[in-house]
């Protein structure tokens, strides 16, 4: 396997050195696009071994999906006359399905135990990250309909890759897991609720119908995974085992299928909605943990808050762009922004794992420092 890995990462620079050299040769879309996408791809696999880089597998091959839908957009549009744009629901239930698979009842009995830690996350993933894409929205300029998915990206509760970078953080999982879990059930009312509030103005917002199709996407499966999850958990291990995967995969042909059909718009505004995203979790990030430092959380619990604040479901607000039948325009947004988010996502908490490793080692170093003085001094008293 190391074999195939250090392959991999070979091959993945030498596909960097001949894109290089062919965009300086000024090569089209016919060279550049396969040394692009193989690119990307050969570096996912190549890191998957690396104990830190490894964290950034998913993310690069997102790239490499996202590479291949703006070089060869109609490979993602139809295939035997099928509209891969109907996949995206199923494969947003499938990932629902896998989340609820992940979780218990105990899970959500976990808003009991921590009921600040609960409150003060919902409110501000519910009223920062919004507000912050209606600001964006408008100072930007953008066209209505891409406004209106910077809004719904904003509207949208966070997703499991949060319980992960929690995880890789060394921060609160327990209360991550039961942020998640919490936001998603009540995704049906107030995501609908903050896209007729606040992007209202940009498209028509049908709040009974958003709200039935948020059920179907993700309240049925994850019932239907807690149920699995409380009667079959450890027997079929095979299934436990390969959801991740399934789940990541269907990610990142979520967000290929997108980028395809919004590659024209893309193109035209593809910067600004960039720098838009990098603002938009900067922002979450930031004023997620600040606010609850200002409530006097603990160091644990606004890393965990600031996390689940700043990563939003941008598999769930592609879904409701679908259903709202504006995937190539609404639905933009969350394709660019889900990238984005798992890259800043897995550096900060490879930063914060980081912060706390050292921290436990200076505290380890200096008890033994102590216990060397406290031995030192015992010594000496019984000469």
């Amino acid at each position: 396997m190391d074999a195939l890995y250090k392959t991999s990462l070979v091959a993945s620079g030498l596909c960097a050195i001949a894109l290089l050299v062919a965009l300086i040769a000024g090569a089209g879309a016919a060279v550049a696009g396969p040394l692009a996408v193989g690119f990307f791809a050969l570096l996912a696999v190549g890191v998957r071994v690396h104990p830190v880089l490894g964290d950034f597998t998913f993310t690069l091959a997102v790239f490499a999906s996202v590479t291949l839908a703006m070089f060869y957009p109609g490979v993602l549009d139809t295939v035997g006359g099928f509209e891969l744009t109907l996949l995206i629901v199923p494969l947003i239930q499938i990932i629902m399905f896998g989340m609820g698979a992940s979780l218990s009842v105990e899970d959500f009995a976990g808003v009991m135990k921590m009921p600040k830690g609960v409150l003060v996350g919902l409110v501000c993933q519910f009223s920062i990250m919004p507000l912050v894409g209606l600001s964006l929205a408008t100072v930007f300029g953008f066209s209505n309909e891409i406004a209106a998915g910077v809004v719904l990206i904003g509207s949208a509760p966070s997703g499991v890759a949060s319980n992960v970078m929690a995880y890789i953080a060394g921060a609160n999982l327990a209360l991550s897991v039961t942020l998640t879990a919490v936001a998603t059930l009540l995704a049906p009312v107030m995501t609908p609720f903050l896209m007729e509030l606040l992007a209202g103005q940009f498209v028509p917002i049908d709040f009974v119908e958003m709200m039935w199709s948020i059920i179907e996407m993700v309240i049925v499966p994850v019932v239907l995974g807690l149920l699995f999850n409380r009667y079959f958990h450890g027997k079929a291990q095979w299934l436990d085992d390969i959801m991740p995967v399934i789940s990541m995969t269907a990610i990142t042909v979520i967000i290929a299928i997108i980028t395809a059909a919004g590659r024209d718009d893309l193109l035209a505004i593809g910067a600004l909605l960039v720098a838009a995203a990098i603002i938009h979790n900067a922002a979450g990030y930031v004023f997620g943990y600040w606010g609850c430092r200002l409530l006097g959380m603990d160091e644990t619990d606004c890393r965990t808050i600031s996390i689940e604040v700043g990563m939003q479901n941008g598999g769930l607000a592609s879904g409701i762009a679908m259903e709202m039948g504006k995937v190539a325009t609404v639905g933009l947004a969350p394709a660019v922004f889900g990238p984005w988010m798992n890259i800043t996502g897995s550096g900060l908490a490879n930063w914060w794992r980081r912060q706390m490793l050292e921290e436990e080692g200076e505290t380890s170093g200096k008890e033994e420092v102590e216990d060397a003085g406290i031995e030192a001094a015992s010594s000496t008293e019984v000469t």
